[in-house]
Order: structure tokens, then sequence, then C-alpha cells
């Protein structure tokens, strides 16, 4: 297939990803124009998450929960999102997805911006949201530690660039959640990557799974 490196043998075509790039405009507004933009307002209920409000949902819903398991790694916190439920109508509400290694429990703890709490949490076993960046990341890390594959890696990386490795913010990466049948992707968090070098070739990564849980990497057969 044109464009694509191998990197283990696979009938298996990867797919083509393009990411978008947005262009914000820069803060070069004259003074006079500047001066009338509206002051700042508090978000009301409906409003998109601030930065902010992210940050401190997060560090409210990872509170909740053993911190040893974070700092080992043991688990991740997913995502934030607002929370669109009817329950919390009229406050400013936050949904935080922690995943949990472990015992691979996905639980959803439901944070109250104004009372600084977490108000609702729901857990359970066999929801595999997305991977989140942090946990590309980490597959990425994964494969390159592998002996065979991470030497790979980097020998095509070393080709389409010029230039070694240095660490996986060299590389493009797209994650997809990967389940099985049987075997320990059927309960574990496994990822299947996407890795684009830098003239614009990928990786044949189909045959390749970075379990999450068991923090290693596997090689399908088929």
């Amino acid at each position: 297939m044109r464009g694509v490196t191998v990197l283990a043998v696979s009938a298996g075509v990867v797919a083509v990803m393009t990411a978008a790039v947005v262009l914000l405009p820069g803060d070069g507004a004259p003074l006079t124009a500047r001066a009338a933009l509206p002051a700042a307002v508090s978000p009301a209920p409906g409003d998109p998450l601030s930065d902010a409000e992210i940050q401190r949902a997060g560090d409210i819903a990872t509170s909740a929960g053993p911190r040893a398991h974070f700092a080992a790694g043991r688990a991740e916190l997913l995502y934030v999102e607002r929370d669109d439920g009817k329950a919390g109508e009229g406050a400013r509400r936050a949904e935080a997805y922690v995943y949990d290694y472990g015992t691979d429990t996905l639980t959803v703890r439901t944070v109250d911006l104004g009372e600084g709490k977490v108000v609702r949490e729901v857990s359970g076993t066999g929801t595999q949201p997305p991977p989140s960046h942090r946990e590309e990341t980490r597959a990425a890390e994964l494969l390159l530690a592998h002996p065979r594959l991470g030497e790979g890696v980097r020998t095509a990386y070393r080709r389409a660039a010029g230039k070694p490795l240095v660490s996986t913010a060299d590389l493009w990466l797209r994650g997809l959640i990967y389940t099985a049948r049987r075997g320990a992707c059927a309960t574990h968090r496994c990822v299947r990557l996407f890795v684009r070098l830098p003239d614009g070739t990928f990786l044949d990564t189909s045959r390749v799974v970075a379990d999450l849980s068991a923090k290693k990497v596997q090689i399908l057969e088929w």
C-alpha cells in the first residue's frame, strides 16, 4: 500500500486520517477596539465548560478517589464534559470519566462546580469510551518500549525524518479502542494506534495492540 511503512506483516489496510487546523485570531486589534469589548461574564448553565471549569472538575473528581491510584498510573481521568442532565438544571455541572485499569471499571462522577463536590457517581464494567490523548501517548510509549517493535519504529522514523526519534511527541498519534471476544482484550482497556511519520507515511500497526490494563503490547494473530 502506498504511503505505509510495514512494522508488522498484515493484510490490513491503515485508514488515513487528516487533522484539521484551526487558526485563532491574534490580539492585534487597536486599543479603542479592545476597550469596546464586553467584560467577561459568568457562564450560564447551558454554556460550554471553560478551561478553568474543566480543570477544577477534574481536580474534584480525582480527589474523590484514591489519589495513589492516579499517581501510580492505575487510574486515569479520561474526559470532562458538561452534564446535560435535567437533575442539575440551573447549575453548572460537569461529568468526569475516570477509568481504573486495575479493575477495568469506568466511573462517571458528576461534579457540581458551584458546590465544589461530587454529587453523583456511577460505576460499571464493559464500557470503553474512546482513548484520551494521554492514553494514546501511553500506548505509544509501550510500543517504543517493546524490544523489537520499538526498534522498528525508531528505524522507520530515522529514515523518514533524517534524525533520531526523541519521544512520542515526535509522532502523530490516533488511537481506537480494541475489544476481543476472548482473551485479555475482552475485559482490558486495549488501544490500536495509527502512527504517522514526518514524511506523511503511516506505520502498519494493524496487528499491534497496546494493553493499557496489563501495560504491555501484544501482536494479533490472523
